[in-house]
């Protein structure tokens, strides 16, 4: 029976590993990592599913065949399904939401909230991610709104915000004031992320933690209590590898 649905460009599929990071942490999941992004962060840590230059290493990929991967590796028990990037938001995944659903699996998506989607209304969990100052890139907000009226507040939403300095930390504060009935979720970011291909490139785990003791720090003087401060456990636990 022929795929008739529009393909997916995909850079990885991987796991079963754990979520390492927001509001799933630590919960087992298969990720399905698209390739191709409307931004360039400065801080990528991704580039391998982001950058053009990467793109003969992403596959174009049917529907059914990015869906028996995720069988394959999950051994056909239901679980948790993360689309990430890039940005997944530019492909057309609604129909492998609908195909997946129709086995008992979960879905989970982030993206920066710069591509509006219908099928977000599917999702099971929403993860909006606007990139702070020390990304180079600029908020839409208006289109990260649309994000939210998209979903049709079906999926749980809630805001991921990396952190590395002062002024993304007021960037975070004035996210979470736009949307207060969305929860918030703080991490340090990754300032040794990997060139592509280089996986084995070290990790200043230290200046990580420090960061983070810094911006634990400032949330407890703020009394900043609806915040939720935690770490990248994947680069904790297996620093810049990839597939895990």
């Amino acid at each position: 029976m022929t795929d008739t649905h529009p393909a997916i460009r995909v850079s990885e599929i991987f796991g079963p590993t754990i979520q390492g990071e927001g509001v799933l942490i630590g919960l087992p999941t298969v990720f399905v990592r698209t390739g191709g992004c409307d931004y360039r962060c400065s801080w990528c840590d991704s580039l391998h599913a982001v950058d053009n230059q990467f793109r003969h290493e992403w596959e174009t990929m049917s529907i059914g065949a990015v869906w028996q991967n995720v069988l394959a590796l999950s051994g056909g028990r239901p679980m948790m399904v993360s689309l990430s990037g890039g940005n997944p938001a530019i492909q057309p995944l609604g129909a492998l939401i609908e195909r997946g659903h129709g086995d008992g699996y979960r879905f989970a998506l982030e993206t920066q909230g710069s591509v509006v989607r219908d099928w977000f209304a599917d999702l099971d969990v929403l993860v909006l991610s606007p990139k702070p100052p020390s990304s180079e890139m600029t908020t839409d907000w208006a289109a990260l709104e649309a994000c939210l009226q998209a979903a049709q507040g079906k999926p749980q939403i809630v805001l991921k915000l990396v952190v590395f300095d002062e002024s993304d930390y007021a960037f975070a504060k004035d996210t979470a004031a736009r949307f207060p009935r969305l929860p918030i979720y703080l991490q340090p970011g990754n300032h040794t992320p990997p060139r592509p291909g280089n996986e084995q490139a070290p990790v200043d785990l230290e200046g990580i933690v420090k960061r983070m003791e810094w911006l634990v720090d400032n949330v407890t003087r703020d009394r900043w209590f609806e915040a939720r401060v935690l770490p990248q456990l994947h680069v904790m636990l297996w620093g810049n590898k990839r597939g895990v």
